[in-house]
């Protein structure tokens, strides 16, 4: 007995299209469209919140509250202050920075009222690293 295979085609099933668009068709099809489109997931969408800094006023110190270094420099405002930084020798800073004090921070919290900036000096051990402690710090600043 000889086996008999059939080759079994399906045919595309074609949707018929209306002759005539008619409301009745049209809600229809805003109710397939509906049902597919919950079973879509979507993204949430969430909007982040921009924290952008305030920019401030660059404070000068006053007369009197001007910082003086130990080798004679006057120094009115962060700007300056990362100036002197970029050319103090090492004798200077390490005579305003020692492990007990640390004059540029109380100055810079007390008298140019930027306590940020102050902190990044407390932990700055040398005059480079204190100077790039200012640099990031002026970036808040309209210079």
């Amino acid at each position: 007995m000889k086996h008999v295979t059939k080759k079994v085609t399906k045919k595309a099933s074609v949707k018929k299209i209306p002759k005539k668009i008619t409301s009745k068709t049209v809600k229809k099809t805003v109710k397939k469209v509906a049902k597919v489109a919950k079973k879509i997931p979507t993204k949430k969408t969430t909007t982040k919140a921009t924290s952008k800094k305030q920019v401030r006023a660059l404070v000068c110190a006053p007369g009197k509250h001007c910082f003086w270094t130990k080798d004679g420099q006057v120094l009115e405002d962060l700007n300056q202050l990362q100036i002197a930084f970029g050319s103090m020798d090492d004798e200077v800073f390490l005579h305003h920075v020692t492990k007990g004090k640390n004059d540029f921070a109380d100055w810079v919290e007390h008298v140019l009222l930027d306590s940020e900036c102050a902190l990044g000096l407390r932990k700055s051990r040398k005059a480079s690293s204190s100077r790039t402690v200012v640099i990031k710090c002026l970036r808040g600043y309209a210079l």
